[in-house]
């Protein structure tokens, strides 16, 4: 495997403190590289150093003679003067990057939605950071360095982004690095993992997944880690293991040592516990959005809502920017009215919402934390123990120097930690969050979702962070061409539904089948596809519900058994795929590639058995 750059011996010390202390790492070819960890431990400055944009203070970086590469920053660094077309582009003639395929690619999977002769300063940050993306994504790269590349992108960004990056190079070709708190993007694109902490990079083979199972086993032998901090990492395990088990395939080491260590592990939330302290906080009536419109002057932004809100909800919500959330939002609590339609509140509701603004923060900015937390609270319940406000904060990555720090002197990650507290300190009994992951490193967004596992209320999450979604969230929801829809697919289904042109009356036409029947999923406009009514559902009447009767019932119901034969059986097959790859030898790399191409065939075919099944499932029952 040709080496592409390197760098050895780095040291890098700032005034306060030492970021780097004899570093040595390599980039070879066909290398994907996923970074991680703690904001502040020098995530950004390891690519500005191994991509040349700072000198260390001692030992070298090197690079392969010819080799070329390109770099996202954070900071924004297009010219404002210039157009979108220029600034991507550059002179090309229409027809030259007209006729490259890869140009178009990329056009159409970051710029869809862009005005291509609009200047550059007339855009809104996400749009000139999408431009920014593109204009590298365009070019020809051997190595390419992306730090936080999903910000502004939504969830069929964040898709066609990792996509594009996995066929980018032929295999066994090509580098990649990437900074970026989002988890489910690391496992997508990542064959190896780097950790940045305490001055030093370590390694990990595999993404994300695979990064967790080897860190708790590391934590667990040596015994250098806290154990709240192991017992985070351990839940956090329990999930991926039980929740997700696909994610796991990458991992070149024994999985049956990882099961040993999630054997005792309780469920991630006792559901059942939570729904009967959410009911007893709420009663059974929480919000009820009822055969809702909004419009806009004459723009209709929602139409045909029914959404019955229950205790212990825990609710995801998709869509694309502009699409309505947060008009949907707006109903759930009160500040936006429905044009046509009704919205009820319970009695008893306490609503509170996560904002993007930090508008919680604005008076007390130079108030000590420790000041402004005294105020609130003397303790907190939090999975079924009683925190006293400090002990919260400890678990959400402060320290105690940090009490005493002004709240104007705090981190963006911190301000983000300290706003969830104080929401939490007040005792919401509807807890809404508005992309509730900005700033925040991967192991704060493990402790926040810890902390969220034991709010015994209903949760309603707007974000394009899926690992989020999945993790904290029960089912989702999507905001399609004006209607609010179930997926009960998931995000999967979102994203399917986004590629075929759902919620559009193209879409819901192509659905039909003969006699106006459904041949696959409900119409976006119907009852079914809005949701059922029950716990955690919207309420359908089942007026608009497509009907089965005699030869397509039974039809119907005979495919969907065939279904769950399948689905077993490839299930056993996936098990015992899983046990040859953790006894497969592991240096034999090109037969570890065979049986991970082979995983990945049957989990490609059993999503596609599931997904159908969902599909006849939401007919039929």
């Amino acid at each position: 495997m040709a080496h592409l750059l390197g760098a050895e011996a780095l040291h890098l010390e700032y005034p306060t403190r030492v970021i780097f202390d004899s570093v040595t790492v390599g980039i070879d070819e066909g290398d994907r590289i996923g970074i991680v960890g703690r904001n502040g431990d020098g995530k950004s400055t390891l690519l500005s150093l191994l991509s040349g944009r700072i000198e260390p203070d001692a030992g070298r970086v090197t690079r392969r003679r010819g080799v070329t590469l390109g770099m996202l920053d954070q900071a924004d660094t297009v010219d404002s003067s210039l157009t979108v077309a220029q600034a991507v582009v550059g002179d090309l003639d229409e027809h030259e990057w007209a006729g490259d395929a890869k140009i178009r690619d990329v056009i159409g999977g970051l710029l869809g939605d862009v005005d291509w002769n609009a200047v550059i300063g007339t855009l809104s940050g996400g749009q000139r950071r999408r431009v920014a993306l593109a204009a590298l994504l365009v070019g020809d790269w051997d190595v390419i360095f992306l730090d936080e590349p999903t910000n502004h992108l939504d969830v069929e960004g964040i898709a066609w982004l990792a996509q594009h990056l996995k066929k980018r190079w032929p295999a066994g070709s090509g580098g990649l690095a990437v900074v970026t708190h989002d988890r489910w993007f690391l496992d997508e694109v990542s064959t190896d993992t780097w950790e940045v902490h305490d001055r030093i990079i370590e390694p990990f083979e595999g993404g994300y997944a695979a990064y967790i199972l080897q860190r708790v086993e590391r934590d667990r032998m040596a015994n250098v880690m806290e154990s709240k901090r192991q017992n985070l990492m351990k839940k956090e395990l329990a999930w991926l293991r039980r929740g997700a088990p696909a994610r796991t395939a990458k991992p070149k080491f024994r999985i049956a040592a990882a099961e040993e260590l999630i054997a005792d592990e309780p469920p991630i939330r006792d559901t059942v516990s939570l729904t009967q302290m959410a009911t007893a906080r709420l009663g059974k009536d929480v919000v009820d959005i009822l055969d809702v419109s909004v419009s806009f002057g004459d723009k209709l932004v929602l139409e045909g809502v029914e959404w019955r809100i229950a205790p212990g909800e825990r609710t995801g919500i998709l869509g694309v920017n502009g699409a309505g959330k947060s008009t949907l939002l707006g109903l759930v609590t009160g500040a936006v009215q429905p044009t046509t339609g009704r919205v009820k509140h319970g009695k008893t509701v306490k609503i509170a919402t996560l904002t993007q603004q930090l508008a919680e923060l604005e008076d007390v900015q130079n108030d000590r934390v420790s000041e402004v937390i005294g105020r609130y609270r003397t303790s907190y319940v939090a999975g079924g123990k009683e925190l006293t406000p400090g002990q919260l904060l400890e678990r959400l990555g402060f320290t105690s120097a940090q009490l005493m720090t002004p709240v104007k002197d705090l981190s963006g990650g911190q301000k983000r930690r300290l706003q969830l507290l104080l929401i939490l300190l007040d005792e919401p009994n509807v807890l809404i969050l508005d992309e509730p992951t900005n700033d925040l490193d991967t192991d704060m967004l493990a402790a926040l979702e810890d902390l969220l596992d034991s709010f015994p209320g209903t949760l309603l999450v707007v974000s394009h962070d899926r690992y989020l979604l999945e993790r904290v969230t029960d089912q989702q929801y999507a905001v399609l061409d004006h209607r609010f829809r179930h997926l009960p697919g998931g995000l999967e289904q979102y994203l399917t539904l986004r590629k075929q042109g759902a919620g559009s009356a193209d879409a819901r036409a192509r659905d039909r089948g003969p006699g106006g029947t459904s041949s696959s999923l409900p119409p976006a406009g119907s009852d079914a596809a809005g949701g059922a009514s029950g716990t955690g559902a919207a309420a359908a009447s089942g007026a608009g519900k497509p009907a089965l009767a005699g030869a397509e019932l039974r039809a119907a119901e005979k495919e969907r058994s065939s279904l769950e034969r399948r689905i077993n059986k490839l299930t056993g097959q996936i098990d015992t795929l899983h046990h040859r790859i953790a006894e497969f030898d592991q240096s034999d790399y090109v037969g570890l590639g065979a049986l991970t191409t082979e995983l990945q065939t049957l989990e490609t075919q059993i999503a596609e058995y599931e997904t159908r099944w969902l599909e006849l499932s939401e007919l039929l029952d």
